[in-house]
């Protein structure tokens, strides 16, 4: 597979335009194949798509040829394709009077409705025809999970420079052209610079900057004011698979990664990556990560998930095969990724998102450094929470308790408040506000913080509403406000409550 010369990008807009034509989008193929089906896919499961496309129509043919990887007769495909043009710059080849892909084409679907294609290698895009399960060295990957994930949560305001590091199949360069004036891509395995050229070509985007190399060797020191990786951040006994190992020991390309992007950044710049990290025995992972984040950058990192490594090492043994191998082969290499395991003192492995913004507050010495787990549900994409995340985190710096309680702040959209109790009962056990958008986190909350949350609208300060709280429930206001900042600085932290600007506030009510 890594052997094979990739197509040339010579007529990928009359090649786009018959795409297009046949419906050939992530919304045509929805409607052609029916929601089970097109479900299917997304487990490398086939079959119901076949049985939908059994016609010969050119949106049929294209499925058949470009997602399920199957000979079409020679005639189909030039009703379908501009044939000779396709030949000739290798994305089809005929033989027999058979047309067969030589790449795997997927649509995808933009943010902003747009129709957009993905190359890379036969069967190796996630949900593909084949899955994975490839040992190729070279291989390169199109959409899957991960690069869906960064894509959701990277910032997108406009930025004058981006680089994607790792690019791939050119997924994240593809979204950074839609709001960035010049992109770099970067990837240590050449032929992933030639699929996003094609990614790119045939998606309408405006070209790259293509680099080969490792980390950030082919930028210098070149500066940018977004970075995203979705790097080969699989901790593996060797650098077997370009992909998705990293070459390093346990998950020092990472940490690497992650140290070096600050240098990298303009001031207000974001980095953002998923990786993998070690759970070394005897040390708290938080503290292995935070001491990851470089001088001068904000950080906010998110622990998704964590497997033990059995769990670790099976799935990337299942990603790559080799299950299906010797069984004497797949013995040797799963004792292999926990002899490497063992020998780090590494009990699990965490996944998540790390996102950097270079500030002159951490420059100064006062960085916002945020680690946490939260393996629940979120609502996607996430770029606008991260931005308001480290807002928050501005707002939050320079806020001693009394400019707190003269602060004025408004109840979050798509906040609930939930009361949790037995059947009957006069009070609530305890008080829940709940989030139905961004993290959608969930707090406990006592009577004071649930009143103070629901009356707060903008109109009064933080203090004066604590004092009518405390009246209400004959409470001491003196002590009511000594130990509520804490409580509002937690709500705002989470997203709960969010502060009215500095001269933004609502007329105070009954004032005048």
């Amino acid at each position: 597979m890594s052997e094979t010369s990739l197509p040339a990008p010579d007529h990928t807009a009359t090649l786009r335009e018959a795409l297009l034509a046949a419906d050939f989008t992530a919304d045509g193929l929805l409607d052609r194949l029916g929601a089970a089906a097109y479900a299917a896919l997304a487990r490398s499961e086939t079959v119901p798509a076949l049985r939908a496309t059994r016609g010969a129509s050119p949106l049929d043919t294209l499925v058949r040829l470009f997602l399920l990887q199957r000979p079409v007769p020679q005639e189909q495909a030039r009703a379908a394709l501009p044939l000779d043009e396709c030949v000739q710059d290798g994305w089809v080849r005929v033989q027999d009077g058979r047309a067969r892909a030589t790449v795997d084409v997927r649509p995808y679907g933009g943010p902003d409705g747009e129709d957009w294609f993905i190359v890379s290698d036969l069967g190796c895009a996630v949900g593909g025809a084949g899955g994975i399960g490839s040992r190729e060295e070279g291989v390169v990957l199109g959409v899957g999970g991960a690069s869906t994930t960064l894509a959701s949560i990277t910032v997108r305001t406009p930025v004058a420079s981006a680089l994607d590091l790792g690019t791939g199949s050119g997924i994240q360069a593809l979204h950074a052209a839609q709001h960035a004036t010049r992109v770099t891509a970067t990837d240590l395995n050449p032929r992933a610079l030639e699929f996003t050229r094609l990614t790119l070509a045939l998606s309408g985007a405006a070209p790259a900057d293509l680099r080969v190399g490792s980390l950030f060797e082919p930028v210098g020191t070149e500066t940018f004011d977004l970075i995203v990786s979705n790097p080969p951040f699989v901790i593996s006994p060797g650098a077997r698979l370009t992909y998705r190992d990293g070459g390093m020991a346990g998950d020092e390309l990472c940490r690497t990664l992650v140290r070096q992007a600050g240098d990298h950044l303009n001031e207000g710049g974001y980095a953002q990556f998923l990786a993998n990290w070690e759970h070394v025995e005897g040390e708290e992972w938080q503290d292995r990560l935070r001491a990851w984040v470089p001088a001068g950058c904000d950080a906010w990192i998110v622990q998704r998930e964590v497997q033990d490594v059995t769990q670790y090492a099976e799935l990337w043994l299942r990603d790559s095969g080799d299950h299906r191998s010797d069984p004497a082969a797949y013995t040797e290499r799963y004792e292999a990724w926990l002899d490497e395991f063992e020998a780090r003192g590494t009990t699990s492995v965490g996944f998540g998102w790390i996102t950097l913004r270079r500030s002159a507050a951490a420059a100064e010495g006062r960085p916002s450094i945020v680690v946490e787990e939260w393996p629940h549900a979120v609502q996607q994409p996430l770029g606008r929470a991260v931005e308001e995340h480290f807002a928050r985190q501005d707002y939050l710096r320079d806020q001693d308790d009394a400019a707190l309680l003269a602060g004025h702040f408004t109840l979050a959209a798509a906040v609930v408040q939930e009361q949790v109790g037995l059947p009957g009962a006069e009070d609530p056990e305890h008080v829940v506000l709940r989030q139905h958008r961004g993290m959608m986190r969930a707090t406990k909350v006592d009577a004071v913080a649930a009143g103070f949350a629901g009356v707060c609208d903008g109109s009064l300060p933080a203090g004066r509403i604590l004092d009518a709280i405390a009246q209400l429930m004959s409470e001491d206001p003196v002590l009511l406000r000594d130990r509520t900042p804490q409580a509002i600085r937690l709500l705002v932290e989470e997203g709960f409550l969010e502060p009215v600007p500095v001269g933004g506030a609502v007329r105070e009510k009954g004032l005048g």
